[in-house]
């Protein structure tokens, strides 16, 4: 079952001020290991090493494809795309990669 906390809004916005909103609390995370230990558990003949495998085999192929500008979506997850990080420059002329991106990120997009 999901759990959550309620929380009181203090802001300007008229339109959320006082009220009383929920936000889902997080127990614990579990990492690609964890995650392999919990499928085995479902009656699958594979194993949690193979699970284990075949979980990082797809996250380097999300990183992979992410950054060849294809975004890779996973049914009632997430559509997975990489997102960049840049500071403005004062023309076209002089945005350069070198000195106007600061950085990449992985997008997830829920869905489903």
């Amino acid at each position: 079952m999901l759990k959550y906390r309620k929380y009181k809004v203090s802001s300007n916005n008229e339109l959320m001020n006082g009220k009383v909103f929920a936000k889902a609390v997080v127990n614990q995370t579990i990492d690609l290991d964890g995650l392999a230990r919990h499928m085995a558990k479902h009656g699958t003949p594979y194993t949690r090493g193979v699970i284990a495998g075949i979980l990082r085999d797809m996250v380097d192929c999300i990183q992979e494809l992410t950054l060849e500008g294809t975004a890779v979506k996973i049914p009632d997850l997430a559509i997975f795309s990489v997102g960049i990080k840049s500071v403005g420059a004062e023309s076209a002329e002089q945005f350069t990669a070198q000195e106007n991106i600061t950085g990449f990120k992985l997008r997830a997009r829920a869905n489903g």
